[in-house]
């Protein structure tokens, strides 16, 4: 068995519970490296993330580089003697960095890969409206989420999963895939294998203003997914139109009500102390949303203060 020496490289709770299982099950870790601490909150006081408290309270090695290309940094690295890299939600490494080790660096990627590389694997799986998912582990290379595969998981996807559900699933399904690896790399038993070279694959693109934005002209089932897959962050929003004002909402929960209707395509409608949003062959019914300069409110609890008027609708 190979005597493994492990620098872990991540950032946010993702990455805790793998760094956790390692620890748990008795691997070294000579080193972890992490984003550098950012200001965070009203105070805009510095805050590590959450992948830098575990490695405290382990009393572990920490390093923040800003730049991973640093001769300070890469000297420091290769002070450390490790022998394999595991990489959970980290950024892009350069080669000098992943090429370093003598066992290589892998990654755990939320997705079967090569279906949703990219940023925002597991919002995407459900905005998509998959039945399943999965994780993958796999060695890093020149491109991004395109090295060989060494092992893979699947993991299904229930109806009323959302992004975050489906984070906290493949958060424990992995953090047990990459023990699984670790071991097959200490035992020397892992065969790996060439991602298809087919490009019809899916992609997880990064997130932005455009796609988290409802289309109410869309079918009630692609509505539906989009929220559940923008839930709890970044959140689907839409503009809401009320007396005479438009301004931007956030919707975290939703639900689909099949049901023939005779309005207009993103009129409100509220029925015992319900939110209904009108859309082809039925409603999106909100159960929890944000108004501007609010926190995010059970639509109940909205009712209680807030009135939408004949003229309401989303857009």
């Amino acid at each position: 068995m190979k005597d493994l020496r492990i620098i872990f490289m991540g950032t946010p709770d993702f990455a805790v519970e793998t760094l956790k299982a390692i620890i748990e099950n008795n691997y070294t870790v000579v080193g972890v490296i992490t984003a550098p601490d950012k200001p965070a909150g009203r105070g805009r006081k510095l805050k590590a993330s959450a992948v830098k408290e575990y490695a405290l309270s382990q009393q572990l090695t920490i390093l923040q580089p800003t730049n991973l290309k640093d001769e300070s940094f890469i000297a420091e690295l290769k002070s450390l003697h490790a022998n394999l890299n595991v990489v959970v939600a980290f950024r892009m490494l350069p080669k000098v960095v992943w090429d370093m080790p003598d066992y290589g660096t892998f990654n755990l990627h939320a997705s079967l890969l090569p279906d949703y590389r990219g940023a925002a694997p597991i919002n995407w799986a459900v905005m998509n409206g998959e039945q399943k998912t999965g994780i993958t582990t796999f060695f890093i290379d020149e491109k991004i989420d395109t090295g060989h595969i060494i092992l893979q998981k699947e993991v299904a996807i229930h109806n009323n999963d959302t992004a975050g559900i489906l984070h906290d699933k493949l958060m424990t399904e992995g953090a047990q895939l990459v023990i699984q690896t670790i071991q097959g790399i200490a035992n020397d038993t892992i065969v790996v294998e060439p991602q298809s070279k087919d490009t019809t694959f899916k992609t997880a693109y990064k997130l932005n203003r455009e796609n988290t934005k409802i289309d109410w002209e869309k079918d009630i089932t692609t509505i539906n997914n989009l929220i559940r897959g923008l839930s709890p962050y970044p959140a689907a929003w839409c503009q809401l139109y009320n007396k005479g004002v438009s301004e931007n909402i956030k919707i975290y929960k939703a639900k689909p009500i099949d049901e023939v209707h005779a309005f207009d395509i993103g009129k409100v409608i509220v029925e015992d102390s319900y939110i209904k949003v009108a859309v082809k062959n039925g409603y999106i019914s909100i159960e929890k949303l944000q108004l501007p300069g609010k926190k995010a409110m059970e639509s109940k609890a909205l009712l209680n203060g807030y009135t939408f008027y004949r003229d309401a609708k989303m857009t």
